[in-house]
């Protein structure tokens, strides 16, 4: 039994609900900066940088010109980064815990395979997941922030900010994957990895809000690839970036140790 494609099949009609979530959230995003554009762009900036900092916060609206599309698609994603790190927590908890849960366990555990490769090939399936919905998110940018930008430069912007989004994906997909193998209540781990992602954005909001809560930044994925800095700088951070890289590796040791070793609920 092919785990790796059995695992593609299954996730292939959520991918498509998800890609389709994707490519609509950008494109009526992006919608949005052309009717803001016709208004009068600079209005809307004006009366945005009016607004308390804390629903510039909250909106994602802070540090971002409003008047270019490159600058109107940076708030649009800090939205596109909690929707794909969502999609990628869940499907790292439920591609390891569903056996469990739909009481499969035991027509999967009696194959002649070890368990170390069936989770390779379940990791494998999920990482081609989280892959596509970036190239989806990746195409579906590069196409309506050119169409409504109107000749403005932004393909380095996005590489940048898709770069960080792909990071930031891998990341909860391999943590999620982590609690699922740990747990041994495979019902609560989608709530408790989805729990983790959403601190983690909690306190990227509360470090914007007050400079004084700078050094919880590290505490949350979010702020290693704002798209503030991301496009300002035109690089990804290299601290932050050893940090991520050194949480994925983490993450899948403690999958592969705990896992194969865990009782498991048939």
């Amino acid at each position: 039994m092919n785990i790796f494609i059995k695992e593609l099949k299954s996730y292939r009609n959520g991918l498509l609900f998800w890609s389709l979530g994707m490519f609509m959230l950008v494109a009526s995003g992006m919608a949005k900066f052309a009717a803001y554009s016709v208004s009068g762009s600079q209005s809307i900036t004006d009366l945005m940088a009016q607004f308390p900092k804390s629903i510039q916060v909250i909106f994602g609206l802070e540090g971002f010109d409003l008047t270019k599309a490159s600058g109107f698609y940076g708030v649009l994603f800090l939205y596109i980064a909690l929707m794909a790190t969502v999609h990628a927590v869940l499907i790292g908890t439920d591609i390891i815990s569903k056996e469990e849960r739909d009481k499969t366990s035991e027509f999967l555990f009696v194959k002649p395979i070890s368990r170390a490769k069936i989770i390779t090939g379940k990791l494998l399936a999920g990482l081609i997941n989280i892959i596509i919905l970036n190239i989806v998110t990746w195409v579906s940018s590069i196409y309506f922030v050119n169409y409504f930008g109107k000749g403005e430069s932004v393909g380095n912007n996005i590489q940048i900010l898709m770069t960080g989004l792909i990071m930031l994906q891998l990341l909860f997909f391999v943590i999620g994957f982590a609690v699922a193998s740990i747990s041994k209540k495979p019902k609560t781990a989608p709530s408790v990895a989805t729990a983790i992602l959403l601190i983690t954005f909690i306190i990227s909001f509360l470090v914007n809000l007050n400079p004084n809560l700078d050094k919880l930044k590290y505490l949350t994925p979010y702020k290693y690839f704002d798209a503030h800095i991301l496009i300002a700088d035109g690089h990804l951070d290299f601290v932050y970036v050893i940090i991520t890289l050194s949480l994925i590796t983490l993450s899948l040791i403690l999958s592969y140790f705990y896992y194969p070793k865990r009782d498991l609920d048939i």
